[in-house]
């Protein structure tokens, strides 16, 4: 939402911009689909379509087409190998990308804030570009590019946050945690049961905090999200893990040494949980990168989340 708002800020300070945008991509192409950058009048960036001379060049060319008012939808395919005959990018890392090109003017403000009111909901939204130029959907479909010829094509793209992660537990790690998975995309719901905690208060990238029993965690955790347990309490931990264990989670872990794990795993199974349902926790949390601060804890930790999470995918 940050890149949407720096937009809307160019376009009332009455400057132009273009938005490019990697709509397809192949092989080992630097610039993935969907990756965005825009350029203002004023020269100013932010974002990225893949880096190097390809962006060095496409950036000069609209500051150039900016400053002559030279404002077209624009469609580049680029190859990213020395011996291309055509469409070569100037770069060698092999793999392919297209990028389109669209102008944004003040008459698109009603667009973008439009954009950035459907994402501070976490509502479902469908950025299409395409030819005549860039639209909303509110109607969810499937992601897709579709090109006949440069004149005929679209791209559509969800917008917004794809993935829920709820971390049961604000404490240090779980404001560490909360950081780096907004910044990653996620919508972050943070809970605990302790009143006036400063990590809580000072967590600004929970999009949700909530104070609550843990007794009553099962009605909170909705299936098919992530999840991380990291409470304070070793008996929360294992009460809070019974309680949600049954269902289907995308990622589901527990925070703790080795120790503690297995104390938690040998009383579970004797209250009923199975071995089949453990199997599936990862626990402890986090890749073994000898994590000592609550940041290298939550690194650890995001790392197995995205090898996760582009496993589903």
């Amino acid at each position: 939402m940050d890149f949407y708002k720096k937009i809307l800020s160019k376009l009332k300070e009455k400057q132009n911009l273009y938005l490019l945008t990697v709509v397809e991509n192949i092989g080992s192409s630097p610039g993935r689909q969907g990756f965005k950058m825009f350029v203002s009048e004023d020269g100013f960036i932010s974002g990225s379509i893949g880096g190097g001379i390809m962006e060095y060049q496409f950036v000069e060319k609209v500051k150039k087409d900016l400053k002559a008012d030279k404002l077209e939808v624009l469609f580049k395919r680029q190859i990213h190998h020395g011996k291309a005959k055509k469409d070569r990018s100037g770069m060698i890392c092999s793999g392919e990308q297209t990028v389109t090109f669209h102008p944004l003017t003040q008459k698109d403000i009603p667009l973008i804030e439009g954009i950035i009111a459907h994402l501070s909901k976490n509502e479902k939204v469908v950025l299409v570009l395409n030819a005549d130029g860039i639209f909303i959907e509110n109607n969810p479909q499937k992601e897709q590019f579709q090109f006949r010829n440069q004149e005929k094509w679209s791209f559509k793209e969800f917008l917004g946050y794809k993935e829920t992660f709820y971390i049961i537990g604000a404490g240090h790690v779980g404001l560490a945690l909360s950081k780096i998975l907004n910044y990653l995309g996620f919508y972050v719901v943070i809970f605990d049961n302790r009143k006036n905690l400063n990590t809580l208060e000072q967590n600004f990238f929970a999009k949700e905090k909530h104070i609550v029993n843990y007794q009553e965690m099962g009605t909170y955790i909705k299936p098919n999200h992530f999840v991380a347990i990291m409470t304070s309490k070793f008996i929360d931990d294992k009460q809070i893990l019974k309680s949600i264990i049954h269902k289907k989670h995308q990622y589901l872990g527990v925070l703790g040494s080795r120790k503690k794990i297995k104390i938690m795993f040998d009383a579970l199974l004797n209250e009923g949980v199975t071995h089949e349902q453990l199997e599936l926790v990862f626990a402890p949390i986090g890749f073994s990168i000898k994590s000592q601060t609550p940041e290298e804890i939550a690194v650890s930790i995001a790392a197995q989340v995205i090898r996760k999470k582009n496993e589903l995918l």
